[in-house]
């Protein structure tokens, strides 16, 4: 099975793989979308995020940053209750004080890309044997990116969580060689190939 045979799982799934899944993201507000929904999803499963998308966004103003770090209890309360939202007020909790970190990121670094991106040198890395199949779960790109989050007070952002998330926004491009989105996101962004780094728990999806 190919890695990027997991966009069949669903038309939902498949319409997030070919469009937005590792394309280069360079927008702050889909940036902390992104991030939150990978919070959502600790302990749960991707295609559950995908269905419950459009919760999200209502109970969180379109994962506007400023507004989310505004909430206060009310909010919360409303969130919970929201129909079809996941009752989890932990995970609530963690993404209003989030934005609020998210906010801080903005302000020292001009956006919350010119952080992310800095760590690539703003292009998508292409790890040496990741496009023939063999994925980690995480990194040490992602366990720096985790670390350096979690100093500044990000919660639910360990290394795994970190490293869906770099493959989601486009710093690293682990599309399957003989996906066509492989060849299409290298073609229209700057890439860098690298040597794998510390790679944890890797798994073989080829054929």
């Amino acid at each position: 099975m190919a890695y990027c045979d997991w966009d069949t799982t669903s038309e939902i799934n498949i319409r997030y793989h070919d469009e937005e899944w590792g394309v280069p993201l360079h927008d702050d507000c889909r940036q902390f979308e992104f991030l939150m929904m990978e919070v959502m999803q600790c302990g749960l499963n991707w295609n559950m995020m995908m269905q419950k998308r459009g919760v999200f966004r209502l109970c969180f103003d379109g994962f506007d940053y400023d507004k989310v770090a505004a909430y206060g209890e009310a909010d919360i309360q409303r969130i919970l209750n929201a129909e079809g939202m996941i009752r989890s007020r932990r995970k609530v909790e963690a993404i209003i004080a989030n934005a609020k970190c998210f906010q801080l990121i903005r302000t020292e670094f001009g956006s919350f890309c010119n952080y992310l991106w800095g760590f690539s040198g703003g292009k998508t890395i292409l790890y040496a044997c990741h496009a023939d199949g063999w994925i980690p779960v995480s990194n040490g790109l992602s366990k720096r990116i985790s670390d350096d989050l979690r100093r500044r007070g990000f919660k639910y952002l360990g290394a795994v969580t970190v490293y869906s998330h770099l493959q989601a926004c486009g710093i690293i491009n682990d599309h399957s060689k003989d996906c066509p989105c492989y060849a299409r996101i290298n073609a229209s962004h700057p890439t860098v190939r690298k040597h794998p780094d510390a790679e944890v728990d890797v798994h073989f999806y080829g054929d």
